[in-house]
C-alpha cells in the first residue's frame, strides 16, 4: 500500500479511522447507495481513498448541520448545491422555531390562568395549536367574507388587516390571537361582518368587485383621518362612501337611503368590535379597516343626527 491516495484503496476499517464514523455506519452509508464501494477477491469492501475520505467527511459535516440524508444525496448527485440545501435546512428550522415558540407561550398562558379559568383557556388555546393553522383559519373567514371577490384581489386587504402570528409570542398575544380563532369559528360573526361591510340588501350589488374597489378607495383614505384624530361627521369621505353603495344598487345618495343603510348596519355589534380590538392588540399602532369602518359608521350616524 502507498502513500498516493489518489490510486489506494482502504479498506472499510482504514476509512472509519480516517473520518472518525463506525464501520457500521460507513456501511449503511454504502447500503444507501451515497457511497461507492469495489469488493476485493474475498469480498470485502474498498474504497478509493482520496474520494471516499472526501465524500464521508461531506457527509459527516452536512449531517452535522441536521441535514436529512435524502438532502445530502442530493447534494452528492449534484441535483442541488451545498447552499440551496443548507437555505431549504435554514427554513425548515424557522418554521419549527416558530413551532416551538408558540407552544411555549400556550403553556405559559396556561400556567398563568387562574385555576378556576384554567380549563377555559386550555379549550381555548387547543383550537389554535399553531401559528400557521391558526392565521389560515382567519384567511378563510375573509375570503368567505369578502366573497365573490376572488382570493388574488383580496391578498393586500388580507395582508394590511390578518395579524400574523408573532414569531416569539407573549402570553397575550397567543391568547388573544386564539380568541380571534375561536370568534371565525362562529358562523354568526360572519353574517354580521359580511351585513358590515356589503351592507343591506347586498344580492343588489349588481358589480361586487366594482363596489370592493370602491370602498377599498374610500378606507384609504379615511385611515389618515383616524391616525390623525380627526372626528367622524359627514364629508367627502362618507358622501364617496354612500354613493358608491347606492351606485351599486342603482339607486342615489337619499336620505332615505342613508337612513337605510343605517337602520340595517351591524357596525354597533359588540362581537365586530372585540373581533377588531384583539386584532389590533397584534398589529399595534396600524390602522385596520375595521377602524376605518368604524369612523364612517359613526360620520354616518352624525350626518343622520342620531
Amino acid at each position: 500500500m502507498t502513500d498516493d491516495t489518489q490510486t489506494t484503496l482502504v479498506s472499510i476499517g482504514e476509512l472509519a479511522r480516517r473520518t472518525g464514523l463506525a464501520v457500521r455506519t460507513l456501511r449503511f452509508y454504502c447500503d444507501e447507495g451515497i457511497l461507492d464501494a469495489c469488493r476485493s477477491v474475498g469480498g470485502h469492501r474498498l474504497f478509493e481513498a482520496r474520494t471516499a475520505v472526501e465524500r464521508v467527511l461531506l457527509i459527516k459535516r452536512l449531517r452535522a448541520l441536521g441535514l436529512g440524508l435524502a438532502s445530502i444525496t442530493e447534494v452528492l448527485r449534484r441535483e442541488r448545491s451545498i447552499a440551496e440545501a443548507v437555505a431549504e435546512e435554514s427554513a425548515r428550522l424557522d418554521v419549527e422555531m416558530r413551532t416551538l415558540a408558540w407552544r411555549r407561550a400556550s403553556l405559559r398562558a396556561v400556567e398563568a390562568a387562574s385555576p378556576t379559568g384554567r380549563a377555559e383557556r386550555l379549550a381555548l388555546l387547543a383550537a389554535a395549536q399553531d401559528g400557521g393553522s391558526a392565521h389560515e383559519s382567519l384567511v378563510r373567514f375573509w375570503l368567505g367574507t369578502l366573497a365573490p371577490i376572488p382570493p388574488d384581489d383580496v391578498e393586500g386587504w388580507i395582508g394590511w388587516n390578518v395579524p400574523r402570528p408573532p414569531i416569539d409570542p407573549s402570553v397575550e398575544e397567543v391568547v388573544a390571537y386564539a380568541a380571534l380563532v375561536a370568534m371565525v369559528s362562529d358562523p354568526a360573526l360572519k353574517v354580521i361582518v359580511r351585513q358590515q361591510y356589503w351592507r343591506g340588501r347586498a344580492e343588489l350589488v349588481r358589480d361586487p368587485r366594482e363596489l370592493y374597489g370602491r370602498i377599498g378607495d374610500v378606507m384609504a383614505d379615511v385611515v389618515p383621518l383616524v391616525s390623525a384624530g380627526v372626528r367622524p361627521s359627514g364629508g367627502r369621505e362618507l358622501d364617496r362612501f354612500v354613493d358608491a353603495h347606492a351606485g351599486a344598487r342603482g339607486e342615489c345618495d337619499t336620505p332615505r337611503f342613508r337612513a337605510r343603510l343605517l337602520d340595517e348596519a351591524t357596525d354597533g355589534d359588540q362581537r365586530i368590535h372585540r373581533y377588531w380590538t384583539l386584532t389590533e392588540q397584534l398589529l399595534g399602532a396600524r390602522i385596520t379597516v375595521g377602524r376605518a369602518h368604524d369612523w364612517v359608521y359613526r360620520a354616518l350616524v352624525d350626518s343622520l343626527g342620531r
